[in-house]
């Protein structure tokens, strides 16, 4: 009961007792009246107040000094109500402080600078609470040894779908199928027909030697069927196409049969063809595949890591942006971005290569979050949060639509803009035919920058999320489209000190905060919940504050919710 109901109800049983004594009172009054001119109509009286609750017996007229006056029963019954009212109004109270209290012990003093009622300006470049987790994503005691390849129920042959981040996602899951089919994985094979026309091999790419030997102890992995086998089989590979996000059970029971029978399987257009939640220990194998095999050949890994030596050489801190502002990404997203005519038909055009899109109303997806944010858009944002006018941008991205005139506003907020064709010229020359390779140069960039800001939740968006949570939770920033977008179309009617508050607002939980990771949350690849690990908590930390007790028992307690 709340404390004004239960105040509320107390005073009500008061009055009640009152009122109840004083009717008792004048019907008492009456009774003696009554009594000494009828003495039938007393016995009759006194003979129905055996029956009756909570009324005063009737008295007689004569008294002596030394008689003590009747209880009233109509009091008991007031006082008892009272009484009740008070014990609600007291425990009331007690809930309430306690429910106070708890939440200001488990969430407020961890999180208090997290969470939605925080009053203290978030760090923007780094997390504070990212130093309390750590990777884990080694193989438990008993994960059981992959099986050789003479062992094997056959061999697995992938086809992957997309861009280069796509087909990671389907490299990163057909070496968990391979496991879960016991099968040999054979080195998958790219895809050189999809919208970018790359016709690079996973050789070109990742290397390949490192892949096969980091997953040894996992699956084990061939560069082709042996001649020997092909030579054996009578009939050709047997090709198939799982439905999306199918669960374990679905390849033992649908594909293992025909493996087991044909020797050599072939699944194409393989990418989210695995359930998202698959057993602890899988889920640390795709972490193994995505954050530790996956190595870029030797060209790419250097020409990278001489762009961010270059960036870290010009600032001590930087931003790279994926702005995702290409033609494609905004025919595919159906949304509209003031161009006219032109930007209507030019966008419509390029939509009708995936035939199966539906049609979507421009200002409907855009009140539902699902449209990019303009790059001046992008810049508002970041200067609203708080970075200033000299912050370095390394900006990834392929054809911007628009070119130079869409870009302009975000160099003029931020004019220390670069990106790989500026920082790179001539030794940019070898890859500039390869989408796939300029593609792995920018996602290096990004990965090593220490704030990474996203504008949609595609494939290389959520990959690298969920690459900086794993390797200590670096400052990740997602824009809150869906309230950001009512926010810029209004920001000409509130001055900057009202946008900036109202960005900041908007962005609490899109900031890339461990609190923000939870199990089931998202897809694995963005939040790889299993793979991350609290640290021990050590009483001697040199870096706390004075509210290290606070902080400890809020640590504990978060740990015994998060995994009982």
């Amino acid at each position: 009961m709340g404390i004004a109901k239960a105040w509320r109800f107390s005073v009500i049983s008061a009055n009640l007792a009152l009122l109840q004594n004083q009717n008792s009172h004048n019907n008492n009054t009456n009774t003696n009246t009554n009594t000494n001119t009828n003495t039938n109509a007393k016995t009759n009286s006194e003979s129905n107040n055996k029956h009756v609750v909570c009324s005063r017996p009737t008295q007689t007229t004569t008294t002596t000094p030394f008689q003590r006056k009747p209880i009233s029963w109509s009091w008991v019954c007031g006082l008892m109500l009272f009484g009740l009212g008070l014990i609600s109004l007291f425990t009331g109270h007690v809930a309430s402080d306690l429910e106070w209290y708890s939440q200001r012990l488990v969430k407020r003093s961890f999180y208090s600078r997290l969470d939605g009622s925080r009053r203290e300006p978030i760090d923007i470049w780094k997390s504070k609470y990212s130093k309390y987790f750590y990777s884990c994503s080694e193989r438990g005691r008993h994960f059981a040894p992959a099986v050789r390849e003479r062992s094997s129920n056959g061999y697995l042959l992938i086809a992957t779908s997309g861009g280069l981040n796509q087909q990671r996602t389907g490299i990163t899951d057909a070496v968990v199928v391979a496991r879960i089919l016991n099968a040999t994985l054979v080195v998958p094979e790219l895809d050189h027909h999809s919208y970018w026309k790359d016709d690079s091999d996973f050789i070109n790419i990742f290397d390949v030697d490192w892949f096969i030997s980091t997953l040894a102890k996992d699956v084990t992995i061939v560069r082709r069927v042996p001649d020997k086998v092909m030579r054996s089989m009578e009939k050709p590979p047997y090709t198939m196409r799982v439905p999306r996000k199918s669960a374990p059970e679905y390849y033992l029971d649908q594909v293992l049969p025909i493996l087991l029978r044909r020797r050599v399987v072939q699944l194409t257009k393989f990418d989210y063809r695995l359930a998202n939640d698959l057993d602890e220990e899988l889920q640390k194998l795709r972490c193994r595949v995505n954050y530790h095999a996956l190595r870029f050949t030797k060209p790419i890994q250097e020409l990278g890591q001489r762009l961010v030596f270059r960036m870290q050489q010009m600032a001590k801190r930087f931003i790279a942006i994926h702005l995702r502002f290409e033609p494609d990404m905004l025919a595919f997203s159906g949304c509209y971005y003031g161009g006219g005519e032109k930007e209507r038909y030019e966008l419509g055009e390029i939509r009708k290569r995936w035939a199966t899109l539906p049609d979507l109303s421009p200002d409907g997806e855009r009140k539902r979050g699902k449209c990019p944010l303009t790059p001046h858009e992008v810049g508002l944002m970041l200067r609203a949060l708080g970075f200033a006018n000299d912050t370095y941008l390394y900006v990834a991205s392929g054809e911007i639509y628009g070119g130079e005139e869409t870009l302009q506003p975000l160099r003029e907020l931020f004019p220390n803009f670069y990106t790989k064709e500026t920082l790179a010229n001539e030794e940019l020359k070898p890859f500039l035919p390869f989408s796939s390779r300029l593609a792995a140069i920018d996602y290096i960039v990004c990965d090593e920058s220490d704030v990474f800001v996203t504008n949609n939740n595609g494939n290389m968006a959520k990959i690298l999320a969920g690459r900086r949570r794993y390797i200590g939770h670096k400052r990740t920033i997602r824009p809150n489209a869906k309230k950001l977008s009512a926010l810029f179309m209004a920001r000409h009617q509130m001055d900057w000190e009202t946008f900036a508050r109202k960005v900041k607002s908007c962005q609490k939980g899109f900031m890339g905060d461990p609190d923000e990771m939870r199990p089931g949350r998202g897809e694995f690849l963005e939040t790889p919940y299993s793979c991350i690990c609290e640290k021990p908590f050590n009483d001697d930390e040199t870096s706390y504050n004075g509210d290290h007790q606070s902080e400890q028992v809020a640590m504990e307690s978060v740990a015994k919710i998060k995994f009982t």
